[in-house]
Order: C-alpha cells, then sequence, then structure tokens
C-alpha cells in the first residue's frame, strides 16, 4: 500500500468511526463519542515519536498527520453542532487526563528500575520520552482547540456561505501553528530530521482539505436540517471556553433571576438556539409557553410593589410545581416569563400550560386579595418556527390572544379534535 492511500485509509477509518458515535450521541449519549476520542490521544503521541513514512515531500508520521488532525476536525464538528458550553468538555478532559497520565508514570519511575522478565525489557528512555511529548503535545492540544474555534468564528463572519472552505482554512493555519510548536519538541526530545517538519507540514494541508469535505458531507447527509448556533462575540465564546469569572458570574450570580430565581433572558438566548439544533438533530419536539400576569400594573399600584414582588415569586414557585425536572423557566422581562420544554409535543404542551394556568390562579387566589391570574400562549418547534426567536414571537402572538379574549387562558394552535369541531 502507498503512503498516501494509507494515509487516505486511516483518514476515512477514523472519521468514519468518531462520526458515527457524534451522530448517535442522542441515542447512545455522548460518553462513548468521548470516551473514543480520549483514547485515541496516546496513540497520536506514540505514532508521531517513534512512526514516520517517506514521501515525495519529506517525512511525516501518520499519528501526527491523520490521527491528531483528525482530533482537531471532530473537536470542531463538535462545536458546530453543539456550542462552546459542551465542547469546552472534552478539551478540558484531555488535558486533565494526559497531565493526569504523565504525573502516574513520573511516581512509578521513582520507584527505579522496574523487575526484569524473561523476554521483555521495558524501554525506560521511551517512557520518559512519552511523558516529555505527552505534555508538550496536550498544552498544544488545549491551545489549537480553542484558538481554532475562535478563528472559525472570526472566519464565520467573512464566508458565512461555506462551512467547508472555513473548516479548511481553520484546520489548516491553527496546523500550521501545531506543527511548527510541536516539531520544536519533538526534535528536542528525540531528534527527529529537519525534513520532517515539512513533510508533515505539507501532510497537514491535505488533511485539512480531505477533513474539511468529510465534515461538509456528514453535515450535509445527516445533519443538514440543523442550523449552526447563532453568531456570538468572540469574548464571549472565549470566556466560556476558558471557564473565565465573566462567564462563571453569568451562569452563577447573573443566571438566575434575584427575584423570582428563574433563569434569566441572557441565559435563554443563550440556551434557546442550542436547545432547538439538538432538538433538530434528534428530531423531537420543542414547545415553548410565554406567559404574563395579567393587570400586573394594577396590583403594583393597589397593594405595593413589595407585593407585586411577593406576586412574581410566588408565580414561579407555582409554575415549578407543574414542570417536568429537564424543563427551564426564565423571567423574559418584567412580568412575563418562558417555559421551555423540550421533546414536548404541541398538545401535551397545551395541557401542561393549562396546569400551569389553574395552579397559579388556585394558589395565588387564596394568598393575594388581588387574586392574581395569568394567560399563556404556546408554540412549538419545529412546526411552528425553525429558529428560537420566530417561535418566541409565534407563542407571543398566541399570548397576545389569550389578553384579546379576556386573559386568564391558554391559547395555541388548534387541536386536532378543535379542527373537526371547527
Amino acid at each position: 500500500m502507498s503512503g498516501i492511500t494509507l494515509l487516505l485509509a486511516q483518514a476515512l477509518i477514523y472519521f468514519g468511526v468518531m462520526a458515527a458515535l457524534f451522530r448517535l450521541r442522542h441515542v447512545m449519549g455522548l460518553g462513548a463519542f468521548l470516551c473514543a476520542l480520549g483514547v485515541m490521544h496516546f496513540l497520536e503521541t506514540y505514532l508521531a515519536a517513534v512512526f514516520f513514512i517517506d514521501l515525495p515531500f519529506g517525512l511525516l508520521s501518520p499519528g501526527s498527520t491523520v490521527l491528531f488532525s483528525g482530533k482537531l476536525a471532530i473537536i470542531l464538528l463538535f462545536y458546530i453542532r453543539e456550542d462552546a458550553e459542551t465542547v469546552r468538555q472534552p478539551i478540558y478532559g484531555l488535558l486533565i487526563g494526559n497531565f493526569l497520565m504523565v504525573a502516574l508514570v513520573a511516581t512509578l519511575r521513582l520507584y527505579g528500575d522496574p523487575v526484569s522478565l524473561p523476554g521483555y525489557n521495558p524501554d525506560l528512555v521511551l517512557i520518559d520520552q512519552m511523558g516529555a511529548l505527552m505534555v508538550w503535545g496536550t498544552t498544544l492540544l488545549f491551545i489549537d482547540s480553542i484558538a481554532m474555534i475562535l478563528l472559525y468564528e472570526k472566519l464565520r463572519r467573512l464566508l458565512p456561505a461555506s462551512i467547508v472552505l472555513r473548516s479548511s482554512l481553520s484546520l489548516a493555519l491553527i496546523l500550521t501553528f501545531d506543527q511548527l510548536f510541536f516539531f520544536i519538541g519533538l526534535h528536542m526530545v528525540t531528534g527527529t530530521p529537519i525534513s520532517a517538519l515539512f513533510g508533515g507540514w505539507v501532510a497537514k494541508m491535505g488533511a485539512s482539505l480531505t477533513y474539511a469535505v468529510l465534515m461538509g458531507l456528514y453535515l450535509s447527509l445527516f445533519e443538514r436540517n440543523v442550523s449552526e448556533v447563532s453568531p456570538q462575540p468572540l469574548s464571549d465564546i472565549f470566556h466560556k471556553l476558558t471557564y473565565r469569572h465573566k462567564y462563571e458570574e453569568l451562569l452563577g450570580k447573573t443566571g438566575h433571576d434575584a427575584l423570582t430565581g428563574a433563569l434569566t433572558r441572557e441565559r435563554f438566548e443563550t440556551l434557546g438556539q442550542a436547545t432547538l439544533a439538538r432538538a433538530a438533530a434528534a428530531k423531537r419536539p420543542v414547545s415553548l409557553a410565554i406567559l404574563d400576569v395579567d393587570h400586573f400594573k394594577s396590583i403594583n399600584d393597589r397593594y405595593g410593589h413589595i407585593a407585586g414582588d411577593e406576586v412574581l415569586r410566588r408565580v414561579v414557585d407555582c409554575l415549578r410545581t407543574e414542570i417536568r425536572a429537564e424543563d427551564h423557566i426564565f423571567r423574559y422581562g418584567g412580568e412575563e416569563f418562558v417555559v421551555l420544554c423540550e421533546g414536548m409535543p404541541h398538545e401535551t404542551a397545551l395541557a401542561a400550560a393549562e396546569r400551569m394556568r389553574v395552579s397559579v390562579h388556585s394558589t395565588l387566589a387564596s394568598e393575594f386579595a388581588a387574586a392574581p391570574t395569568i394567560s399563556i400562549g404556546v408554540a412549538t418547534f419545529p412546526d411552528d418556527a425553525g429558529d428560537i426567536r420566530s417561535l418566541v414571537g409565534h407563542a407571543d402572538a398566541h399570548l397576545y390572544e389569550a389578553k384579546r379574549l379576556g386573559r386568564d387562558r391558554v391559547v395555541g394552535n388548534p387541536t386536532a379534535a378543535q379542527r373537526q369541531d371547527g
């Protein structure tokens, strides 16, 4: 088998298996995909240090050219179809796991030389070299992954129409950086000849194009109906990828409304489209209920803002008793709330919204002289809208209709029985 054929066959096998596990993430969960991604890192580093093939343009290692480049491509694919909060999990898992492996091996080396066994002599020099290369390669992988995602988002603004082109350019630029700096470490540790620098770089440029095309084929064949998460400022993506204080504060302090304990509108903007993208990949519906406390201004005017604040708190308490554990409540405006229900069809959502309405009225009527009520509008993805903003708009139109009809009611799309009656 020729060298180029060997590299291409490895790339197809690697990407095919990893893409299949990724495609099955909604059936098997992400665990199988993430474990396979992590297991390959040791083999990548080992082959990058000891296994080279000679091609017309120079020496190169399949471990670096195919497996490492493929790992970056899979991480980029993971980001494209999920989000920064999700993709940072394998990035940090690889960093911590590989440092842990090196630390444990270094601890064993404190014992001294291991006992010799017949017919087998452990290569301790290779173990020491591998430890150094693992640390260096893992550090570069961490930098590469974050830089690649940020670069992809930057190119997304310049090349909005072509995932393949911006994926290829992102991979090519990051792999150029990685090839230079990993070779420096490899040369210092193992004395790898300079010809491997150029040969590996040429091969990685080919890998960038190959994997970008494979990513484009996968997305067009298997996830063509899923839209990318809306573009975000690069600083926000960086904060999410690096667990910076600003993002932790967003999730911890400002991620929940101080008055009611519901999630904030900012969290809705972050989670909403990601939820729809995940549901689209799994071909599951997402229902959204937007509700408003009826005549809330008059409650504040008549009973005071302290009473009004307590009404809002108790509304959220009542909603929590009626939703599922996986549903989310957001404070969308002053007295407006959104309930996001993944995997819930429209008729089920209408019944759930009716339970919320009844619970709020029956509970609050016994606690407040104003006897507050709520009006609710319901819409469902993908039948009513294909993105989160349009879905909110559709539900909001139903909320307006509920207000017009006299308040204290739920409005959504007509049910099958209602359509037959009509």
